[in-house]
């Protein structure tokens, strides 16, 4: 049997116990829909499920960062627990969706959030970071459970119409905090998350003039002008289907 089947065959034991009315599908090419079909409508199936997961996450999100908070003037903290608030957006553009409100902004900010820092997390555990000091169970939650993000960011094209200005006010918010995370920081450091690579043991300190920094920030700015692309194509799809 192949893989496609298996997995329709469970998204339909799943509308058994989580049955809703899902938006049609689009046909959109697989470069702005990466997922199968029976994935995007067992991921809108579980809608609420996986709100209630990235809400967790979220919480868990602002603990995991609660030291660089503190070390952060509180000018700057809305641009630092980057991953707890693209789950946020995530989870409240779910919501948002299955109670039927139209939020064209907050779709394509989570659309950004999830796809943005889905594969910029992994990116640097696996190629900056290493394990180092973290606990092993650590490190690979935060691989995988960032992958799963980078995952959610392609249901979203189900449901949102990805408006060129909704884009506009998601590039404006994630090329803001590229800015502030890795160039010209609010006030003090920079905002972007610690990172273990920058870490100089000569003097005990974070050395931003470490390699890993400039790294870092280059997949974050790709990373950026990829959402962005993806969301202005996703647009530009949806139009030509319309």
């Amino acid at each position: 049997m192949s893989t496609s089947g298996v997995g329709r065959r469970i998204e339909r034991l799943v509308a058994r116990y989580f049955d809703a009315v899902l938006p049609e599908d689009g046909d959109l090419p697989r470069y702005v829909a990466p997922l199968p079909k029976w994935l995007e409508d067992l991921g809108l199936r579980l809608a609420w499920p996986i709100v209630l997961v990235n809400l967790a996450g979220t919480l868990f999100g602002f603990w995991y960062y609660r030291f660089q908070l503190a070390a952060t003037p509180p000018a700057a903290w809305v641009v630092v627990p980057d991953s707890p608030v693209a789950t946020l957006f995530i989870a409240l553009s779910l919501a948002a969706w299955k109670l039927d409100y139209d939020v064209g902004w907050l779709h394509v900010l989570a659309f950004f959030g999830c796809l943005k820092l889905g594969l910029w997390t992994p990116y640097v555990q696996l190629a900056l970071n290493g394990v180092g000091s973290i606990a092993l169970w650590m490190y690979w939650f935060l691989v995988l459970s960032h992958l799963a993000m980078g995952v959610e960011a392609f249901l979203i094209h189900r449901y949102a119409s990805f408006s060129v200005g909704s884009v506009a006010v998601a590039v404006l918010w994630y090329g803001f905090n590229d800015v502030v995370d890795y160039f010209w920081p609010i006030v003090g450091e920079y905002h972007h998350t610690t990172l273990r690579a920058e870490f100089d043991f000569a003097t005990a300190s974070v050395n931003h003039a470490i390699p890993a920094h400039d790294l870092a920030a280059a997949a974050a700015v790709t990373l950026t002008l990829v959402a962005t692309f993806l969301a202005l194509a996703t647009r530009v799809e949806k139009v030509k289907r319309a």
